[in-house]
């Protein structure tokens, strides 16, 4: 019997259906197009998880993962979240403590599913708990930089930048910048608010740092670029449902190359730019607003 897939079908509330299908935009064209809600709230789902996660299989996580429902991918994710993040502390009913064996299951799980990890938030509760911790210690970060570049889909793209939120937050700023760089002009909205996001994290650990980013040139990455601020600050999403309609996932383009030589305050896309500079006082703001607009 899969617990986790029959609690959160158990939860399900239809009056909650039509706003959640707004929400993610759902309807033709938009980016969650053809997507179903059982009308389960966020909280909801993390209080199944909690209380099934340890009695979950690979197998019962393969058959949410791949539900029609939005809200029971949700549910697999944070369970392998949650497996990944206890491997190795303590044991489950069907998890063994394996260490790295089960990590890199879970790694493994996560990869292979991308496909069904479709929608801002699955990706943003789910990768930087798995693929940014997993590459925190390796010195090969390439992955992020490959679906940066290369993603199929927006989804795989913002996996991208999102998942260094655990670097940020352990002080390393360097590949936040560079993966910024690859996107810098991508032509989605939700890529544009998912670079803006994670460079205002960045720049609560470094403000300088993210000051010499913005007034450079993309042929300026700089070299290893590191915070000093202490633990990192909560996420708290970045609401990337929001605004109007934007184009589907499907054959998404890759980045689009902008000017070579202007600074990238100038050349990005004003909503990354007012994402990246919310936590700025407000007289710079202005500055960097006006400075865009020219």
């Amino acid at each position: 019997m899969n617990l986790l897939l029959n609690q959160m079908l158990s939860k399900a509330d239809p009056s909650e259906v039509p706003g959640l299908s707004r929400f993610f935009k759902t309807g033709p064209g938009q980016y969650g197009e053809g997507d179903k809600f059982l009308g389960i709230k966020v909280p909801v789902t993390r209080a199944v998880v909690k209380e099934c996660w340890r009695s979950t299989s690979f197998e019962d996580l393969e058959e949410c993962i791949r539900s029609p429902y939005h809200e029971v991918r949700l549910a697999a994710l944070l369970a392998l979240v949650e497996v990944f993040k206890h491997s190795g502390r303590r044991s489950s009913r069907r998890f063994a403590p394996q260490d790295d064996s089960i990590r890199w299951q879970c790694i493994d799980f996560y990869l292979s599913h991308m496909p069904w990890i479709n929608n801002w938030d699955l990706v943003d509760l789910s990768c930087y708990p798995l693929l940014g911790q997993w590459l925190l210690d390796k010195e090969d970060r390439s992955l992020l930089y490959d679906l940066a570049r290369n993603g199929r889909t927006i989804w795989e793209q913002r996996i991208g930048i999102v998942s260094t939120m655990t670097f940020i937050r352990n002080g390393q700023l360097t590949d936040t910048f560079r993966i910024a760089d690859i996107l810098l002009h991508h032509p989605h909205d939700l890529i544009h608010k998912a670079v803006g996001w994670l460079l205002r994290e960045a720049g609560k650990r470094d403000k300088a740092a993210l000051e010499a980013w913005l007034q450079g040139t993309p042929d300026q990455v700089g070299g290893d670029v590191r915070g000093t601020g202490g633990d990192g600050e909560g996420t708290g999403g970045d609401g990337g449902g929001t605004g109007g309609d934007v184009m589907g996932t499907g054959g998404v383009p890759h980045v689009i190359p902008g000017p070579d030589r202007v600074s990238r305050c100038i050349s990005m896309p004003r909503t990354m730019l007012r994402y990246a500079i919310e936590k700025f006082p407000e007289e710079e703001r202005k500055r960097y607003l006006l400075e865009k607009s020219r």
